[in-house]
């Protein structure tokens, strides 16, 4: 498996714990994100995690600011990706087991590494249900579609 990770200025410290934490998982981590503190716009970090989503050059993403909120909003924008914000690890799971998601997100303000790490586990163990769940993906994907042929009118 194939992780990238993103962050701003906020999250350096975080992003290496997880970093760390997924690399002795055995999963390989493409880190995107600023090694700095100086000040960083979290939408860079997003963008650049999510079109690797996106394109398939890495399986899931992980997202890091001050509060996950950001960087989410800027990875929700590139079509196909779903990234959720969570500050619990049972959010994280049922997001994957119910949205698909493939992309996650949390606050380094808000959280503890500790928690990441559990958050992460819950989300990386937990798989997509699919039935009725695999239908609202696909109304989301659905109106995703929408906007996009509205734009290009």
């Amino acid at each position: 498996m194939k992780i990238a990770i993103g962050n701003d200025h906020v999250a350096v410290d975080m992003k290496w714990e997880i970093k760390k934490y997924l690399e002795e998982k055995g999963i390989e981590v493409i880190n995107v994100g600023t090694d700095s503190t100086e000040r960083f716009d979290y939408p860079i970090s997003g963008y650049k995690v999510a079109k690797m989503v996106a394109n398939k050059e890495v399986d899931l993403g992980v997202l890091i600011c001050g509060t996950g909120v950001g960087i989410s909003l800027a990875a929700n924008k590139v079509k196909g990706i779903r990234a959720c914000v969570c500050s619990d690890p049972y959010t994280a799971k049922l997001s994957r087991q119910h949205n698909n998601t493939n992309i996650i997100a949390f606050g380094a303000r808000v959280i503890g590494v500790e928690t990441a790490k559990m958050i992460v586990d819950e989300w990386l163990n937990a798989s997509f249900e699919g039935g009725r769940h695999a239908n609202r993906v696909a109304m989301i994907t659905e109106i995703e579609e929408t906007q996009n042929l509205e734009a290009a009118k």
